[in-house]
């Protein structure tokens, strides 16, 4: 299974992030991973991780300037080998009760986290995943891809419980919306080979899926990356589970 040798995944600092990072450095074949978080300095399961080929990096992906540092330092270190796989992890949860008062800035940080974010991201880092493909090579996370970390509640064919107790409209729309980027940006650079896909991880043990989840953060990582690493080009602009059955969009 070709592995990808470059790695940058955003939300690093804990749950899906963290997760995804720990599995990553257990492959030999992946020579340079880069971990971001808004705050590494309170990132200290990050940060305690021993292995040279990790690279922490501080991002807030509410902030252009600060993509663009990050990009400026992956560049220097990926040069013309590019960066083949960027995974847009980092999201938030907002609580929306439809019967309370409107609240206009927490709908639109949440869009702004969970979708317009992960676009920004895909935009500035899209060079370096250029010059990764520009190599050749087979479809996949090893010559060039940009992975969503989306949700089963992004689904408007499967939406059947609405907003339910736990208030989650606006959670629902971000992920909706960040599925429509996904499948709009893979038809765009499908001529360039660059695969793009989402994945729902499951219900994990995170601080957004609580403790009762029915699967562990490990179980779900090691999950994810068997199957981004076995993807191809049949794959590009499909919404997944971890183990790569498809959901209606």
């Amino acid at each position: 299974m070709p592995h990808p040798s470059s790695v940058l995944i955003t939300g690093a600092n804990r749950g899906i992030g963290l997760g995804l990072t720990k599995e990553y450095l257990k492959l030999d074949a992946v020579k340079h991973i880069f971990a971001t978080a808004r705050n590494p300095d309170k990132a200290e399961a990050l940060t305690q991780i021993r292995d040279p080929r990790l690279k922490v990096l501080r991002m807030d992906v509410q902030d252009v300037a600060s993509i663009k540092a990050v990009y400026e330092q992956v560049s220097r270190v990926v040069g013309d080998s590019g960066l083949n796989l960027l995974i847009n992890n980092a999201g938030i949860w907002t609580n929306y009760a439809v019967a309370a008062e409107p609240d206009p800035a927490a709908l639109l940080n949440i869009l702004h986290t969970n979708a317009a974010s992960p676009l920004i991201v895909s935009q500035i880092f899209l060079p370096l995943i250029r010059k990764s493909v520009a190599h050749g090579g087979e479809w996949g996370a090893r010559r060039g891809a940009i992975i969503n970390i989306s949700s089963g509640m992004g689904s408007i064919g499967e939406n059947t419980s609405g907003s339910g107790a736990n208030h989650s409209i606006a959670y629902r729309m971000s992920k909706a919306a960040l599925n429509q980027m996904m499948k709009t940006l893979a038809v765009d650079l499908k001529k360039e080979g660059i695969l793009l896909a989402a994945f729902c991880p499951g219900w994990v043990q995170t601080d957004m899926g609580g403790k009762n989840a029915a699967t562990t953060v490990d179980d779900s990582a090691e999950a994810l990356v068997k199957t981004i690493g076995s993807f191809d080009e049949q794959h590009t602009g499909g919404y997944f589970r971890r183990h790569g059955d498809r959901i209606e969009f």
